[in-house]
């Protein structure tokens, strides 16, 4: 009846009267109390409280599923609901997010996932630490634009630097300590050579930079790993070149935008936290909202099926008068005992007041939902930022680049 209450009143002439979803459990995982829990909850989350539904829990097959049947218009506006490919993969994945929260299995899309990072490393057979050093420098210098990203790219690598900067109460050599080691090697003429010092070391990269048309900056945090366990790779040292050098550009600028893992994670922790409060929030306002659409549904109800109910009073054939106007008699009836239940004063009902309470909620909610998703993106982008970093720093710090240089014995200065 509440259906057609609000279908009756809908301005639409879309043939349409419900809608009808199946939501599925795998065998044995959940009861079917969980289940019908799970389906109310994605009946609230789809519907935001505007539509009429009805659900049903069935136990009859070898698995146990939900049956939601929703009216076709809102209980607000009057409204057809949009059935569209979009409003499917938006049912979809607030069922797929619900389920998860249940820790319950959710299908995947081709029932294929996409493939994890493959840890690779290559290791170099008697060289010394301070070997490697040079050849981690001459390779960030290669890389880098700016004396500044150079340092980046060396504490990408692993490496903890001191006296890099420049002026009067500097310190006279740059020093670097790999995160193995206990202690620091200067770089001087005596320590690793002449070309090796941070003045040689700046001088080399204005140099280059002088000698290159100057290329837009790009946003490597963003951007992931790049496997070069592939086949293709392995069979050209010039592919695996560039993708050592866009590695490492990735690295240095998760790094350098993170500051530290330790700041890394605490960022994550605090925006985590945040995501976890605006959704709550959005939660109970869900809730909130609900209820107030059942009360305009009934309030709605109340006003225009009240005249019937006077008129069924004062008539002098109340049984005809009844048969004559049974639905609206009963909505008003119906109508009634609920507002009085939710302790909504009848007198001076406004109805009014209570659509522009609920559009205020809804704007509310709009925003605690763009505040919420924009702290996912902001978590996505910081777990991508962590990802890169923990996988760069997991290799050695000998990579296919660095190997032809030894081979070739060809220094980059």
């Amino acid at each position: 009846m509440d259906f057609k209450y609000t279908l009756d009143h809908c301005r639409e002439n879309s043939p349409n009267k419900a809608y009808h979803l199946i939501q599925a459990f795998a065998p044995g995982e959940v009861s079917y109390e969980e289940a019908h829990r799970i389906g109310k909850e994605l009946a609230d989350k789809v519907l935001e409280g505007k539509y009429s539904y009805v659900v049903t829990t069935h136990i009859d097959k070898g698995h146990i599923h939900n049956h939601i049947i929703f009216c076709a218009a809102d209980n607000i506006e009057y409204n057809k609901y949009h059935d569209c490919t979009q409003t499917y993969h938006r049912i979809r994945h607030l069922s797929d997010e619900l389920c998860k929260e249940h820790n319950l299995s959710v299908i995947i899309p081709g029932g294929e996932r996409g493939k994890k990072y493959k840890e690779w490393q290559s290791e170099q057979n008697g060289s010394t630490w301070k070997t490697q050093l040079r050849r981690d420098i001459n390779f960030c210098i290669k890389s880098a634009s700016t004396y500044e990203e150079f340092l980046l790219l060396m504490r990408a690598k692993g490496y903890e630097i001191k006296g890099e900067t420049f002026g009067e109460d500097a310190a006279k050599y740059i020093s670097f300590r790999p995160l193995d080691k206990e202690r620091f090697v200067r770089g001087s003429a005596r320590s690793l050579g002449k070309e090796y010092t941070k003045e040689r070391i700046r001088e080399h990269i204005e140099k280059k930079r002088e000698q290159k048309a100057v290329i837009p900056k790009k946003d490597y945090s963003a951007r992931r790993l790049i496997d070069t366990s592939d086949e293709k790779f392995q069979n050209s040292p010039g592919l695996q070149q560039w993708a050592a050098i866009e590695n490492l550009k990735i690295a240095a600028q998760s790094y350098n935008e993170a500051g530290s893992l330790s700041d890394l994670e605490n960022k994550i922790t605090v925006k985590t936290e945040a995501v976890k409060s605006a959704r709550q929030s959005v939660v109970e306002l869900e809730h909130h909202m609900k209820d107030l659409a059942e009360i305009i549904k009934y309030a709605e109800q109340y006003k225009d099926n009240r005249s019937y109910h006077i008129a069924y009073k004062k008539a002098k054939n109340p049984d005809a008068y009844f048969r004559r106007y049974e639905s609206q008699i009963i909505l008003y009836g119906g109508a009634r005992r609920v507002l009085k239940q939710a302790g909504i004063k009848l007198k001076g009902l406004n109805v009014d007041k209570l659509r522009a309470e609920y559009q205020a909620l809804e704007t509310q909610k709009k925003e605690l939902t763009a505040t919420y998703k924009s702290c996912e993106i902001e978590v996505r982008n910081l777990k991508r930022k962590q990802e890169n970093l923990n996988q760069y720093l997991e290799r050695t710090q000998t990579d296919p680049v660095q190997e032809q240089f030894k081979k070739k014995n060809n220094p980059i200065l």
